[in-house]
C-alpha cells in the first residue's frame, strides 16, 4: 500500500497493514448511551454521528483489540479519521481507557495507530477531559513496565497527538503525515507547514523515525522485541575492543595492572599521559558507530530530546544482539555533548530502566559543549539530569570509554563501579590544555600536565575508576 494511501487508511486498513493474516480480535467496552445530541445538546450531533457511522461502518472514532505483529502479541488502538475526524469524545475515551486496561491486565505492549483532529467540539469539556483519562491510563501502563508505541498517521493533531501520540515511549510516523498540536485550521496563517509535518517533527526531535508503510510491520516488530516486557535480563556485556590505528606501535611501559584482557593478543598501552591523549584524539581510532555496528545485530534509534532539539554527536536507542538480547545504548561520538544530547540520554536510560532493559554507554567526548547557546539551553540542568538517571537506574548499566573522557561531561554517562576502558582512551578531571592554563603554565607544558593527571587506561584501573581494560 503506498505511503500516501497508508497515511489516510481507515482504522482497519491500518491494523491490517501491521498484522497481515495473523488476525485481529476486536474488543468493545459496555455501551454507554449519550443523551440526545450529546452532553451539550448540540443540534444535529446525533445526525452527524449517524452519517459518520454509515460512511465508515464504525460506531466510534476508535477501534481496539488484540493482535499479533510479526511474532509479538499486543493491544492495538486504531483511529478512524473518517468518523468525525477521528475526534475524541466520551465514548472514544471509554474505548481508549478500556484498551489501556486490556494491555495492563494481559501485560501486553500497547500499539496506537493515531489519526485524529483532537477533542470533539460537540461534546465540549466532556470531550476535553478524556485527555486526562488517557494520561492516567498511560501512566498506569508506564508504572507497570509495559511499553507504548505510537504510529502517527495523517493527520495527528490536537489532544490526540499530545496524549496517545507524543505520550508514547516510541513515536514512529508515516511519511508526509501532518503532525502537531495545532491543526491546519487553528495555526497562524503564516506558519511554516514543515514544522507540522512528520519530517519536521523528526528534525525537531519529537519523532523517533519516519517509516515508509512497506517497512512499518518489520520496524514495529523489532521495537516490540526490544521493548518487551522483559524480566531479569543480564547486564550488557562489555563490548570487545576494536583494532586501533596504533596497535603494535605504542609503548607498554608502566602497564602495571592495566594490561589489556580478553581473547587475542594483548594490545599495547600508552607509556605516558600525553601519548594516551594523542591516541584518544587520533581520528583513525574506532568511534561509536563502529562499536555499535559490531555489538548489535539490529539497532532502533531513539531520536531527539522531546524539547525541540537534537544532538548529532550522541546516539541513543535500543538494540538487539545476535542472541536476541535487548540492550539500550547511549553513545558519544567524540564531539562536545550538547544539552539536547544529555536530555536524550536521560530519556533513554529512564525508558530502559522502566522496561527492565540493561544499558550500555559509550563515553567519548572532550567535554560538554561550553558555548553560549549550550548555556542558554540548559547545559547544567541537562547534565545533572543525566547523572540522576544513571544514579537512579535499577537495571545494570555498563560503560566502555572508547576515546576521550573529558571531565563531568563524560562522567555523566559513566556507570559507577562498572566502567571499563580501551587502550585508546583516557579520562581526566580536566583536559591537559585547560589544566595547564589554570595552573598558569605555558601551552608547552600541557604534555607534562597530562602525565601528572594519571589519565592513562592503566592509571584508571589502578585508581579504581575502571574495572578493566577491554581486550
Amino acid at each position: 500500500m503506498p505511503d500516501a494511501d497508508s497515511a489516510r487508511a481507515t482504522a482497519r486498513e491500518a491494523i491490517a497493514l501491521l498484522i497481515g493474516a495473523a488476525g485481529f480480535t476486536e474488543h468493545r467496552p459496555p455501551p454507554r448511551p449519550l443523551p440526545p445530541d450529546g452532553p451539550l445538546g448540540w443540534a444535529g450531533y446525533d445526525a452527524a454521528r449517524e452519517r459518520a457511522s454509515a460512511r465508515t461502518g464504525e460506531e466510534e472514532s476508535v477501534v481496539y483489540g488484540t493482535g499479533v505483529v510479526g511474532d509479538r502479541a499486543c493491544v492495538l488502538i486504531s483511529f478512524e479519521f473518517g468518523f468525525l475526524g477521528g475526534s475524541l469524545g466520551r465514548n472514544t475515551g471509554d474505548r481508549l481507557a478500556a484498551a489501556y486496561e486490556l494491555a495492563l491486565t494481559r501485560r501486553l505492549p500497547l500499539l496506537a495507530l493515531v489519526a485524529t483532529g483532537g477533542s470533539r467540539m460537540q461534546e465540549g469539556m466532556v470531550a476535553l477531559t478524556q485527555l486526562q483519562r488517557v494520561a492516567a491510563a498511560s501512566t498506569r501502563l508506564r508504572a507497570a513496565g509495559l511499553p507504548q508505541i505510537a504510529v502517527v498517521r495523517d493527520p495527528t493533531t490536537g489532544g490526540g497527538w499530545a496524549t496517545v501520540g507524543a505520550g508514547a515511549d516510541v513515536v514512529l510516523a508515516l511519511p508526509g503525515a501532518q503532525v502537531g498540536f495545532a491543526g491546519s485550521r487553528v495555526r497562524p496563517p503564516d506558519a511554516d507547514p514543515y514544522a507540522y509535518s512528520a519530517e519536521g517533527q523528526f528534525a525537531a526531535g519529537q519523532v523517533d523515525a519516519v517509516v515508509p508503510a512497506d517497512a512499518l510491520a518489520a520496524t514495529v516488530t523489532r521495537w516490540l522485541r526490544a521493548l518487551g516486557p522483559h524480566e531479569d535480563l543480564p547486564a550488557a556485556p562489555v563490548p570487545r575492543a576494536l583494532p586501533t590505528a596504533g596497535a603494535g606501535t605504542g609503548s607498554t611501559a608502566g602497564a602495571g595492572t592495566g594490561s589489556a584482557t580478553g581473547g587475542g593478543a594483548v594490545a599495547p598501552l600508552p607509556g605516558t599521559g600525553r601519548e594516551a591523549v594523542a591516541r584518544a584524539r587520533d581520528p583513525r581510532r574506532p568511534r561509536a558507530e563502529a562499536y555499535l555496528a559490531d555489538y548489535f545485530a539490529v539497532r532502533l534509534p531513539l531520536h531527539g530530546d522531546r524539547s525541540g532539539a537534537t544532538d548529532p554527536g550522541l546516539l541513543c536507542g535500543l538494540g538487539l544482539r545476535a542472541d536476541g538480547q535487548p540492550v539500550a545504548y547511549v553513545a558519544q561520538c567524540g564531539t562536545p555533548t550538547r544539552p539536547a544530547g544529555y536530555r536524550a540520554a536521560a530519556r533513554t536510560i529512564r525508558l530502559a530502566d522502566r522496561l527492565g532493559v540493561p544499558v550500555l554507554t559509550l563515553v567519548d567526548t572532550p567535554g560538554a559543549a561550553n558555548d553560549a547557546e549550550a548555556e542558554r539551553t540548559g547545559a547544567g540542568a541537562a547534565i545533572a539530569d543525566t547523572f540522576a538517571a544513571i544514579a537512579a537506574a535499577r537495571v545494570p548499566v555498563t560503560t566502555l570509554v572508547i576515546g576521550e573522557g573529558g571531565s563531568g561531561g563524560a562522567l555523566a554517562l559513566a556507570a559507577p563501579e562498572n566502567t571499563h576502558v580501551t587502550v585508546d582512551s583516557y579520562f581526566s578531571v580536566i583536559a591537559p590544555e585547560p589544566a595547564a592554563a589554570i595552573l598558569k603554565r605555558p601551552p608547552s607544558e600541557a604534555g607534562a600536565t597530562a602525565d601528572q593527571l594519571r589519565l592513562r587506561p592503566q592509571d584508571l584501573v589502578d585508581l579504581g575508576f575502571a574495572r578493566s581494560i577491554a581486550g
